[in-house]
């Protein structure tokens, strides 16, 4: 990936000087994303493995981290764990091989808010972090706190409080899904609309793919039956809803 300069044209990122990790193991393409963010604004924080690169992850004031895949010492899937287990509202974007479609569900389904596919260019990469961090900033906020049959939700913190007692957190994904069904309550929200509002996209069988996993993690989540769900409800040939849903 060759980085731009300041003279190829690019508008200032929506939020600039944001921190921003890379861990990339190889030296052009990390050297690369690294001039690439720098010419855009942002404060990127550079590790070769993926030891590093969590101890950099858990340890530094972070808005957004890239992952490579393919790590040396914990993989890029590893990590993206590690980072959700500590940090579940950090966005991540994943890095990954061309043709590894698996390799894009499985992140997506444990928690990556996108991926980029090599090879890639420095005005592709930008696009997707600035489209991850504008999602993160203009998220909305009118649903505070969310009542659901004996669970409650805290959108602030990012987390569920069962019945039983149990707090657990919620990835940025996760919480922007969740608050969006909230919002629009009453109503069956096809994936299409899911996929626009959400995730910020047009079509894809990938992404489309990847709102089912977020909705069986919700479930999970929530303590909600996956095989007959009673709070998270699918409206067959509509898309998703909330049951039992008050503000």
């Amino acid at each position: 990936m060759q980085p731009k300069t300041a003279a190829s044209g690019y508008a200032n990122p929506v939020t600039p000087g944001k921190t921003i990790l890379v861990v990339e193991d190889d030296p052009a393409i990390r050297r690369g994303l690294v001039d690439a963010l720098r010419f855009a604004g942002y404060s990127p924080i550079a590790c070769a493995d993926g030891e590093e690169g969590l101890t950099s992850a858990l340890g530094a004031q972070l808005d957004l981290a890239i992952l490579d895949v393919v790590l040396p010492k914990r993989d890029g899937f590893e990590l993206l764990a590690a980072i959700r287990a500590a940090r579940p509202t950090l966005p991540v974007i994943m890095v990954t091989a061309r043709g590894a479609e698996q390799d894009r569900v499985h992140g997506l389904q444990t928690g990556a808010d996108d991926y980029v596919v090599k090879p890639f260019s420095s005005k592709e990469l930008l696009a997707r972090v600035e489209a991850v961090l504008r999602r993160s900033a203009e998220r909305p906020t009118a649903v505070g706190k969310l009542a659901l049959a004996g669970r409650l939700v805290d959108f602030e913190r990012r987390e569920v409080v069962r019945a039983d007692g149990a707090v657990v957190p919620l990835s940025e994904r996760e919480a922007e899904l969740l608050r969006y069904l909230a919002q629009n309550r009453g109503r069956a929200i096809a994936r299409s609309e899911l996929l626009k509002h959400v995730w910020g996209l047009s079509t894809g069988d990938l992404a489309t793919r990847a709102i089912d996993m977020h909705v069986v993690n919700l479930r999970e989540k929530l303590g909600d039956s996956g095989e007959r769900p009673a709070v998270l409800l699918t409206v067959r040939g509509k898309g998703y809803m909330l049951a039992g849903v008050s503000p």
